[in-house]
């Protein structure tokens, strides 16, 4: 097991916290950036996790409003909406030789912090898990699994294999991908359909399926063939059996920003794969009528 790491989390909510907590666990010296209450409550009560695959467990972090001091690995766990403020937390001189590694939905914030950070230095992560915040520093994890992928074209293999073994040991399974373009076209092109659908007639994914299911076909076959273009993987038909086996209560986390009054990131998922179908000439007539009708509504 690698020991004495240091991590930056920036943003430390459902994701950003769940990985704080288990990699400080684990052993490892994490620094938490967030707003000044939100460091408040972590300087003072830590990081408490409730989770059935984790166990429930608490641990102390260091917080701080900005990044001081070089760090090995910085996580950013903040959403797009936030991007831009957030990374005024992290400056690029403090960041030094650090992994930038960020877990936001979509495929084009690694062009925003490649021109913030040192190009080879920014390792594109995607995780599959559920997890929330209920309240500062209160994390609940509700999937019997997290996973991470990470990638980077421009990273030493060494680097993102060394930061793999250590998230790995901490908890995620985590793996290196090859290819950064396809991993993560391959989280946006199954998370769009969910994201649209759910968001846009205030559903859970159960009824999603069943009552616009001629609409979600139609999205996962939009996205495939979008993501077969930007040379990532195109499987309409797994895509489909894999919502199938989902709870019918599942609900994505834009409809949930939705339900709560939180700005969406409709823009880094939707606009997303407009930008890049209209660079490709494909045709996404249905993924257009519903980002439409969801910024009609304000969003």
């Amino acid at each position: 097991m690698t020991t004495d790491f240091t991590v930056a989390v920036l943003g430390p909510g459902g994701i950003g916290g769940l990985l704080g907590a288990l990699l400080s666990r684990a052993g490892h010296r994490v620094v938490c950036l967030a707003g000044e209450e939100t460091v408040g409550v972590l300087r003072d009560s830590g990081i408490q996790v409730r989770s059935g695959l984790y166990g429930d467990f608490h641990v102390s972090v260091e917080a701080d409003t900005v990044l001081r001091e070089p760090v090995d690995a910085c996580l950013v766990a903040v959403k797009h909406t936030s991007l831009d403020a957030a990374l005024e937390r992290i400056p690029a001189e403090a960041l030094g030789d650090a992994l930038l590694v960020p877990f936001l939905n979509g495929v084009e914030h690694p062009a925003v912090l490649r021109d913030h950070h040192r190009p080879e230095l920014v390792a594109p992560g995607v995780i599959r898990v559920e997890s929330t915040r209920v309240a500062p520093g209160v994390i609940e994890h509700g999937s019997p699994f997290a996973e991470i992928d990470l990638s980077g074209d421009l990273v030493p293999r060494e680097r993102l294999e060394g930061l793999a073994r250590v998230l790995g040991d901490a908890g995620p399974t985590t793996r290196v991908l090859e290819d950064e373009s396809g991993a993560l076209w391959a989280k946006l092109a199954f998370l769009a359909p969910l994201a649209l659908l759910t968001t846009r007639y205030g559903l859970p994914l159960g009824e999603v399926r069943t009552r616009h299911r001629e609409e979600l076909i139609a999205l996962v076959e939009e996205a495939a063939a979008v993501s077969r273009a930007c040379g990532g993987p195109a499987d309409p038909g797994q895509a489909l059996g894999r919502y199938d086996t989902f709870p019918g209560a599942t609900k994505s986390s834009m409809q949930r920003d939705a339900e709560s009054g939180r700005p969406l990131e409709l823009d880094a998922i939707g606009g997303a794969l407009l930008r890049a179908a209209e660079r490709h000439g494909i045709a996404v007539p249905v993924t257009a009528r519903l980002v439409a009708e969801l910024r009609a509504a304000g969003h």
